[in-house]
């Protein structure tokens, strides 16, 4: 299913996309549900995969900037953005890549770049270790792949998804989301906070309000140990990788050495003075290595 501009969910509009929807197969059980994505561009095709609780306009600026390139498709991770939510399904790092690679097999999508960020990044990585014959290569922005994750961010961070966690409680303060909260929470991921504009942080309130999204929230920061396993799939990438972590990401010297030790062929760049997202405050530098890996194929 495809939808035009002036009927999109999303309040925010990046030019040249278009908004489709990717209907489940089977049970719900065995599906995550119907997958929204956005996608547009030409050439080789270009997945992107977002953060924890926010959705595809989390690159709303990357996009402009490769399209020209790439035929860019941004996913709706299962349960978040407006992808549909599933009572009783599973949000854990290998249900979540099943969506991913659900996408590039229904879609028949082969040479696929495939660009993460934070959850995204790792879940880049580990769809790439199943699928060897249809990715080309990873760029990985500071990859999920760590204890402590969130909780480095802030206190207040540290304190939201802790009391998300409580049991019987967890839900309801999961979905409590004060404008000035979620703010101050995604402060804590940027190195410069002007670049959370003030549309896409209503646009993530919006969602938040979807219902059952409390139930999802819950399940995805109670799933988050699981990427922390799953960098045990990284030897398995086959393809080139290039990881690219802010200088003040959550991850400490340690964390990114741990993964220089695992792929020793990555390519590493570090961003001067950026924070965990990386998308937001400079899109130009993952756009950069965008177009040079496809300048060297």
């Amino acid at each position: 299913m495809q939808r035009t501009h002036s009927d999109s969910l999303s309040t925010i509009k990046i030019p040249g996309t278009e908004e489709h929807f990717l209907d489940p197969l089977g049970s719900y059980k065995a599906s995550p549900g119907r997958l929204r994505y956005l996608s547009g561009g030409k050439g080789p095709a270009l997945i992107l995969l977002h953060t924890v609780r926010t959705q595809a306009e989390h690159f709303r600026h990357l996009i402009p900037l490769v399209q020209d390139r790439y035929t860019v498709y941004a996913l709706d991770l299962p349960g978040m953005g407006y992808s549909q939510i599933v009572p009783g399904a599973s949000y854990d790092e290998p249900a979540m890549r099943e969506a991913v690679k659900s996408l590039i097999t229904r879609l028949d999508l082969r040479d696929v770049t495939l660009l993460g960020e934070s959850m995204g990044a790792t879940l880049a990585l580990t769809t790439a270790a199943d699928l060897p014959d249809r990715v080309r290569c990873v760029v990985a922005i500071n990859a999920y792949d760590y204890a402590g994750g969130i909780a480095r961010s802030s206190f207040l961070a540290r304190f939201v998804v802790t009391g998300a966690l409580a049991p019987l409680v967890g839900r309801t303060i999961a979905g409590v989301q004060p404008k000035p909260i979620v703010r101050a929470v995604l402060h804590g991921g940027l190195g410069n906070t002007a670049a959370l504009r003030d549309d896409y942080l209503d646009e993530l309130l919006k969602v938040g309000r979807r219902t059952g999204y409390p139930v999802v929230a819950h399940a995805v920061y109670g799933n988050l140990p699981s990427l922390i396993a799953a960098r045990a799939r990284y030897p398995e990438v086959s393809v080139p990788v290039h990881f690219i972590y802010g200088e003040k990401d959550w991850s400490r010297p340690s964390d990114r050495q741990a993964n220089r030790q695992i792929l020793p062929a990555a390519e590493f760049v570090q961003v001067p003075g950026a924070g965990h997202f990386i998308v937001l405050e400079r899109p130009d530098v993952p756009a950069k290595v965008l177009n040079d890996s496809l300048a060297t194929t």
